[in-house]
């Protein structure tokens, strides 16, 4: 022992020949591994010289040469000063044992030849002796975010991940992370004894630890965490658990998911929850749905009932997720896609007021806003009308604003029939963050001689619609013709291209293509005060053909030059970036649905909504047809997404019959499909009405997330798969064989 500590007084001779070594990072790293291999093997040979059956508390120590950054503290050990850039040969003092997760000199020289918090940093191999024999359950007093100045003085016990280690020689400094946030600790020489100092130095990335010390305040405070004025001073630390693998990336904050890609975010998926913005969208989550569950509950009366997963298939809907049935051979069951015909059902058994937090499941194609299975807060009262369903739905979204994002939503909503919808906006969502309103011209250009539109209007279906964008400088005619951006979005939209005049300065004149200026120069006037916004400077761009079509490329459009032009108001303000003044919180119902839509490529009707939703009365009185009559349906948009939508029902069975002939199912089929239902109105079911919220898609919009992927806790993919259990995945021909299955052998395999 003396021998080596005689080593490091020479080596603290040698600083003014070193001084010049020293001067640059590259060398100092260089004469840091050096000096930690020489010092490994001091201590191995340290370690084979100690009779084994010497106590562990009578272990001697060894020095160990490490480069520091920083100044010396007292009680700190053998240290010789440097004259080079703040650099030194230090000699502290290393424990060579290990007891209750305490690090040994040769786990503590080992670790630190790892880099702290790079991805891929992480060792693969247990330390020795880092980890004691037994397992233990620590508990924690407080939480990592939770710690605050008035906590200074106080002793605590944090429990939980380390985001990130620095080690700078006289003072060990480490951030531990959970569910409430991160804290910083850090050693001190006069404070954290040297076993603990072992262990802080040892610590690297997502190793999970119990500490425990005393809060001080921060000398150099940190305003971008709530914790940020305090920090913990370690009297003991506990490792847990190690990292026993490369980390796939970085679980720190400041880590973006732009960073990685999302499979690879989806395949680690309880490594992605611990990043402080996956907890954020969790925590949301389950704030909203408290909440919701608050208003329902606390100040409407209502309850909640379970209904079943496992039912039967039905019609009028997405492709159904299937399950054999193993007792009933050749008959399967149906994951629900809503729970409607049983909360129907459960107004007829007289349960007045019924939600449910459900599950519901639909074989569909997916995009960012849909899954294969999704959450919904489903809802049906009885002996309510159309307002005192609406009423409860804005106290609902109300709430969940409130109680998730802490924003205030002004009531009563605005609403705006389809109609009025599909002829302003082209869309029966319309984001009302901005302008861009459609304007028909059929009336005004019925006896044009310009082709495009003479041909549009000749169908029964045929529109003309305008969009008028202020100040129309801003887009170039290159934009507007083929190649264009804007033009190919009207293309994406079902378009075959734009039509576009310009109103000059004089607010009277069109300048644009000669044809179009020619055929509408007779009307201009009349033209420009018909068109929202069309005044001095404006672009006109029109859209000809069926409506299906003009309103889904004008739609298109309208969105694209939305974002593009800076229309829609900034996140931090009810202002859009033009100055326009629109809420940055949209929310509006939409109503009087039609009943139906036609199904082109099978030729008949389809419900709209669902075929339980009740017509009108006013449509269908005195013989009216049902199948032109509007729908008492409602469906709630915020920021031009749906958020939810509902129906006042149908609740006798005559009426019933009525929409299942006009959607063309035989009485036969009616009885086999929904004859529970039937049968349930023939026992006096009342009048009723309900609704349900998307609630992840809901939570997304909160939570200001691209995909309802970053508010599911395990979600699947585009290709419904879950990249974290690799499911689906094969069964055993025996467990086909219980559910009379068998698998199909090739393409050509029919069985």
């Amino acid at each position: 022992g003396h021998a080596r500590f005689d080593r490091t007084r020479t080596l603290a001779s040698m600083r003014p020949a070193l001084s010049h070594v020293l001067g640059s990072s590259s060398t100092r790293a260089l004469l840091a591994k050096a000096v930690r291999a020489s010092a490994t093997r001091q201590a191995a040979a340290a370690s084979a010289s100690i009779p084994h059956r010497l106590p562990t508390a009578m272990a001697t120590h060894a020095a160990t040469l490490r480069l520091v950054t920083r100044a010396p503290s007292a009680g700190s050990g053998v240290r010789a000063s440097m004259h080079g850039p703040r650099a030194r040969v230090t000699a502290t003092p290393r424990k060579l044992s290990s007891h209750r997760g305490v690090v040994t000199a040769r786990a503590v020289e080992a670790s630190e030849s790892s880099a702290a918090d790079a991805p891929g940093a992480s060792s693969t191999e247990r330390k020795d002796g880092v980890l004691p024999e037994r397992l233990s359950w620590p508990s924690r007093s407080r939480g990592a975010g939770e710690l605050r100045a008035s906590d200074v003085g106080s002793s605590v016990t944090l429990c939980g991940w380390v985001d990130k280690q620095r080690d700078m020689g006289g003072l060990v400094f480490a951030d531990v992370r959970d569910h409430t946030g991160l804290c910083q600790i850090v050693s001190d020489d006069d404070v954290t004894p040297t076993e603990a100092i072992n262990s802080m130095r040892a610590l690297r990335a997502e190793w999970v630890v119990a500490v425990t010390g005393v809060v001080r305040e921060r000398k150099d405070k940190n305003d971008k965490i709530a914790t940020g004025a305090i920090e913990m001073v370690v009297t003991e630390v506990a490792v847990l658990n190690t990292v026993n693998k490369s980390l796939p990336f970085s679980v720190s904050g400041a880590a973006s998911d732009a960073e990685t890609s999302e499979e690879v975010r989806l395949k680690n998926r309880v490594l992605d929850l611990r990043r402080p913005a996956m907890t954020s969208n969790l925590k949301l989550r389950a704030n909203t749905i408290k909440a919701l569950r608050g208003v329902l509950e606390n100040d409407h009366g209502f309850m909640e009932i379970e209904t079943p997963i496992l039912t039967r298939s039905t019609p009028e809907g997405a492709r159904d997720y299937l399950v054999p049935s193993r007792l009933q051979a050749g008959n399967c069951y149906a994951l629900p896609q809503s729970p409607q015909l049983f909360k129907q059902m459960l107004m007829v058994s007289g349960m007045d007021r019924y939600y449910q937090v459900a599950r519901c499941f639909r074989d569909e194609d997916l995009r960012a806003d849909r899954q294969p299975e999704f959450t919904q807060l489903d809802i049906e009262m009885a002996f309510t009308d159309m307002e005192g369903i609406l009423n409860l739905g804005e106290d609902l979204m109300c709430a969940a604003f409130k109680g998730g994002v802490g924003v205030d939503l002004p009531k009563p909503f605005r609403r705006m029939t389809y109609k009025d919808a599909m002829e302003k906006y082209g869309s029966d969502k319309p984001d009302l963050r901005y302008g861009l309103e459609m304007s028909v011209l059929n009336d005004l250009l019925k006896s044009t001689e310009f082709k495009l539109f003479s041909t549009a209007l000749e169908s029964n279906d045929g529109v003309v619609k305008a969009v008028a964008v202020p100040d129309g400088s801003k887009i170039s005619n290159s934009r507007l013709k083929p190649k264009g951006d804007v033009f190919l979005e009207a293309v994406k939209g079902g378009a075959g291209g734009l039509a576009f005049v310009r109103v000059a300065e004089d607010g009277v004149t069109l300048e644009g293509g000669k044809a179009l200026c020619e055929a509408l120069q007779p009307c201009a006037a009349e033209l420009i005060e018909r068109v929202d916004g069309a005044g001095p400077g404006a672009l006109l761009l029109f859209g000809a053909g069926d409506s299906a079509t003009v309103n889904k490329a004008l739609d298109r459009v309208r969105q694209f030059l939305a974002r593009t032009l800076g229309l829609v108001p900034d996140e931090s303000s009810d202002v859009s970036l033009d100055g326009s003044d629109f809420s940055k919180h949209a929310v509006l119902w939409i109503t009087e649905f039609p009943m139906f839509e036609r199904n082109e490529e099978e030729n008949r009707l389809e419900a709209l909504h669902h075929p339980f939703t009740a017509p009108n009365q006013d449509d269908v009185e005195n013989g009216g047809d049902i199948k032109n009559a509007r729908a008492v349906a409602y469906d709630l948009v915020y920021n031009g997404v749906e958020v939810g939508g509902g129906s006042l029902r149908i609740y006798r069975r005559d009426v019933q019959e009525k929409v299942f002939d006009a959607i063309g199912l035989t009485k036969e089929e009616a009885e086999e499909k929904f004859g529970y239902l039937m049968e349930a109105f023939q026992f006096g079911a009342p009048p009723h009405g309900g609704m349900a919220f998307g609630l992840d898609r809901l939570v997304m919009l909160l939570a200001g997330a691209k995909s309802i992927r970053d508010v599911i806790a395990f979600p699947k993919t585009a290709t419904a798969q879950c990249l974290l259990t690799q499911a689906p995945g094969s069964v055993s021909d025996a467990q086909l064989a219980d559910l009379h299955v068998r698998k199909a052998n090739d393409e050509n395999d029919e069985a």
